[in-house]
């Protein structure tokens, strides 16, 4: 019988929506540039500069309006007006100060959990916004440990679940990107839950792991009580 003493969940796009918000923001950048360079290609523009950025600023929202304003430099030669740029900002400043919108069944499901399993929010990005977060979502109160970290690594997590647990082997992570969520953690010794969700940045889509013994996928949330169970069980 597995121990399990350690659930861990990830934030943005497992407990609250967020990625929506990106994309609302991708088609608003290309409004906004549509007049002063051609719009093929531009999507991808932005999100080739995102990814070249996160070794300098990380992941999270300012990273993201920085990379807005790189690419809006760069399609336009230098020529992009004060104006559009300083509508970026505050297309990034509405992005921080947007509500927290929770999942269905979030909220039900880490209480039902916590009652059983010491849980861990685990989750990566700009300290502040993510704490903001945390404390606008309500679920807070829950959590026994909460650690934003720079990046989803396999030593990251195992350090989380020592620190946190009896170790890898005894805990699982939840979440909706393969990339953070699920392969690191299994790489760790420990369980991976993938929630898909119907908007997941392309950065986090890998293939799924099928053959790892430890993998486990739930449509939704709601089926992670009963799946925690069967895993104590197995």
């Amino acid at each position: 019988m597995v121990k399990l003493t350690t659930v861990g969940f990830d934030a943005d796009d497992t407990l609250w929506h967020n990625e929506r918000f990106y994309r609302l923001t991708q088609e608003r950048f290309a409004e906004l540039l549509a007049p002063y360079t051609n719009a093929d290609r531009l999507i991808e523009r932005l999100q080739t500069s995102e990814r070249r950025n996160l070794g300098h600023y990380g992941f999270g929202i300012k990273g993201f309006v920085l990379s807005m304003i790189e690419t809006a430099v760069d399609v336009t030669g230098g020529r992009v007006p004060g104006h559009v740029i300083g509508t970026l900002l505050e297309v990034g400043q509405e992005m921080l100060n947007h509500p927290i919108d929770l999942l269905p069944h979030a909220e039900e499901v880490v209480r039902e959990v916590a009652a059983t399993y010491r849980i861990v929010l685990v989750t990566k990005g700009d300290l502040l916004h993510q704490e903001r977060k945390l404390a606008r979502s309500g679920l807070g109160d829950f959590f026994d440990a909460v650690e934003i970290v720079s990046d989803k690594t396999t030593p990251v997590y195992a350090r989380i679940f020592d620190t946190h647990g009896a170790g890898a082997a005894n805990a699982a992570m939840v979440g909706n990107s393969m990339r953070s969520d699920v392969l690191p953690v299994i790489k760790a010794g420990g369980w991976g839950i993938h929630v898909p969700q119907e908007l997941t940045w392309t950065y986090e889509m890998l293939n799924a792991p099928r053959s790892e013994p430890r993998f486990r996928e739930i449509a939704d949330l709601s089926a992670l009580p009963a799946l925690l169970r069967d895993i104590a069980h197995d």
